[in-house]
């Protein structure tokens, strides 16, 4: 086993056909200066019919339903973490509220067909992307 640091937009691996199976990436696509290219990346490394998990923090489409102390909480964070981060290398600045069709409209962009809330908790939204 190793590990490789790599950019989430170039990391290696196979190509799409003799991919891999399975790509999950945790609280962490909100925060990335280039969530699409990644999501791109991402796209051609798994097999045809392989699953990207993303996990990311709750938050409605809503403003309004993003009102309670888990929202207030992440907004926070938000603010103070996720937007600089990704401003930073001029993203686009998602932040820790973006809800599932913002983040479903991201990783469509970089070329997945389906996308769709798998499962959510008081904490996280777990999408599923097939490619």
């Amino acid at each position: 086993m190793s590990f490789e640091v790599a950019d989430a937009t170039g990391f290696p691996g196979p190509q799409t056909g003799d991919g891999f199976d399975f790509i999950a990436c945790f609280d962490c696509l909100h925060d990335m200066g280039d969530p699409v290219g990644c999501a791109a990346n991402v796209h051609k490394r798994l097999k045809k019919g392989g699953t990207w998990m993303v996990v990311e923090p709750a938050a409605s489409d809503k403003i309004e339903e993003n009102l309670n102390p888990i929202g207030r909480t992440f907004s926070a964070a938000s603010t103070m973490i996720c937007v600089p981060a990704s401003l930073a290398s001029n993203g686009p600045a998602l932040g820790a509220q973006a809800g599932p069709k913002r983040l479903s409209d991201t990783i469509s962009k970089g070329g997945f067909k389906s996308v769709r809330v798998a499962t959510t908790t008081p904490f996280n939204l777990v999408l599923e992307a097939r490619a």
